[in-house]
């Protein structure tokens, strides 16, 4: 009986086997002679080494300080005239609303071949999600990692349409990834329905008091979730999620509604923001963004989707909520103030489009907001990791991490329009050349 059992077992190891899966500890490979940018913020490191077993990186050495002993039984692979960077990261993707497997998976296709390596979904059909998620983690497509959220918001919320699309089969606002919050609300029951879905974080999204928001951050911190909050929860003003000690915040214009006399009282009553108070440094702002700095509140800027909000307004010959130009000048008083900034892009390009949406953020933060390349490079790494939660595994290249990296055959220090410039993606160890993408 043993042996039929080992036989079956055996039998369903083969059939496991992912076509993507991640190198097994033990497989060795030296990426050799690049200019490195690790993503710490120092600067450009010329002629080095970096050697990964298995899905994790080994050793960050100088090319010639490379032993024998490290490079016994290891690939090669010759970088020289070439850039090694922490891979990219979207913090801000919506994947599944409504799902459609065969799109999304063509997108995180694309999205791993452009040098992307992992990315935060935002709210979503989580039962598409998880699953797609175990899909790319242990390689069955590929795909950057994932990390998503299970969503709060008041109950008069539950009317859009979007919270139907990823609720189908049941009520929106009455399932463990999409929950309705009023004062009765049993809160540890609520965390712990979220949690069970395997999220990462509880979404703090909209129509919920001040009062609801610290109370859903503290139970998300207690039970080891982090706290994901778009900048205003209407009527939770900007002051009052930054202080409910939330780890993100959503949508840089959302801050702006913090010094206007009068701010929309529920997501659905938002309206355009006046750009007069923010002409010049605004005091108000000033204290927002110093609270957010004492606090190390990430700001997930998202200026690609006010370029298309922008665009859709003009078509419909309508005023837009925000600018990209007030976006980008509130996105730039955030960054001089020290406020820690990731590149979330809220909206993908057509898949008729041989890159995502990533690399329109990465310009409109150098070009609109004013963030020199390096601090793209941050944004885009170890920040975009720790909004995640997860910069103790990626967002770096240092020994210990993850092996996920991307190859650029151009400076981007020197343009940012360069880290477009994609040669390869390593991915937990994995190479993606993207010379085989394939739409």
């Amino acid at each position: 009986m043993s042996s039929r059992f080992a036989l079956i077992a055996s039998a369903l190891l083969l059939i496991a086997a992912a076509p993507y899966e991640p190198p097994h500890a033990g497989t060795r490979v030296g990426y050799r002679s690049a200019s490195l940018i690790d993503g710490t913020g120092r600067g450009l490191q010329a002629n080095m080494a970096v050697v990964t077993d298995g899905a994790r990186i080994n050793a960050v050495v100088p090319d010639s300080a490379l032993t024998p002993a490290q490079l016994h039984g290891a690939a090669q692979v010759n970088l020289a005239g070439e850039y090694l960077l922490p891979g990219y990261i979207d913090s801000h993707q919506h994947l599944a609303t409504p799902p459609d497997r065969p799109e999304a998976e063509a997108r995180l296709r694309r999205d791993v071949y452009s040098g992307i390596t992992a990315t935060r979904d935002m709210a979503d059909d989580i039962r598409q999600i998880a699953d797609i998620t175990r899909a790319a983690l242990v390689g069955e497509i590929p795909s950057p990692d994932i990390s998503y959220v299970a969503l709060m918001a008041g109950p008069s919320f539950f009317d859009d349409p979007r919270t139907h699309a990823i609720s189908q089969g049941a009520v929106g606002g009455h399932v463990p990834w999409a929950q309705a919050i009023d004062e009765s609300t049993d809160m540890p029951l609520a965390i712990a329905r979220g949690k069970g879905t395997y999220a990462t974080a509880i979404k703090i999204y909209a129509n919920l008091p001040g009062n609801l928001v610290a109370r859903i951050t503290k139970e998300a911190h207690r039970q080891g979730l982090r706290a994901w909050a778009h900048g205003m929860v209407f009527p939770a003003t900007p002051q009052q999620v930054v202080d409910a000690g939330v780890d993100t915040v959503s949508h840089t214009c959302y801050l702006a509604y913090q010094a206007m006399a009068k701010r929309p009282d529920s997501y659905q009553h938002r309206f355009p923001i006046d750009a007069a108070p923010f002409i010049r440094d605004n005091p108000v702002m000033a204290k927002l963004y110093a609270d957010m700095v004492r606090r190390g509140t990430i700001l997930d800027a998202t200026l690609h989707v006010y370029r298309e909000v922008e665009h859709a307004a003009r078509e419909q010959h309508k005023p837009p909520l925000c600018t990209v130009a007030l976006a980008g000048k509130l996105t730039n008083q955030a960054y001089q103030a020290g406020v820690q900034i990731s590149t979330g892009t809220d909206g993908d390009t057509p898949l008729g489009d041989p890159w995502p949406s990533l690399f329109d953020e990465f310009q409109l933060l150098h070009d609109a907001a004013g963030l020199p390349p390096m601090a793209v490079i941050e944004a885009a790494s170890l920040t975009g990791a720790k909004a995640m939660g997860a910069e103790k595994d990626m967002g770096s290249v240092v020994p210990g991490k993850l092996a996920n990296m991307v190859v650029l055959s151009a400076n981007p220090l020197q343009d940012v329009r360069n880290l477009r410039s994609v040669v390869m993606t390593v991915k937990r160890g994995r190479i993606y050349r993207r010379s085989d993408y394939r739409r």
